[in-house]
């Protein structure tokens, strides 16, 4: 059993394996080379998100039933980004 009795907990000792998606220069999403949008895929099959954090931003707009732990962020994926993604994204 994870932190706060949750059954999932993220394991900080996992390497990024694979880039899911195009990097973010290639969309235009930004012209840095180090710079986010960027999704990846972790050698134990989770996924890392490279986002905006704005979890000040929706906190008070959440919908009922959702929440955000301690522990937990908001992060905005860019529509261009998660799409570029999904055809590397496993069914199952």
């Amino acid at each position: 059993m994870g932190t706060e009795g949750r059954p999932w907990e993220a394991d900080l000792q996992a390497w990024f394996a694979r880039r899911l998606g195009r990097s973010p220069q290639e969309p235009g999403l930004t012209g840095a080379t180090e710079s986010c949008p960027d999704i990846w895929e972790l050698e134990n099959g989770d996924f890392a998100f490279i986002e905006r954090e704005a979890t000040d931003a929706y906190e008070e707009r959440l919908s009922a039933g959702v929440s955000v732990a301690q522990s937990e962020r908001v992060v905005i994926v860019p529509r261009s980004t998660l799409l570029a993604a999904k055809r590397d994204i496993p069914d199952a």
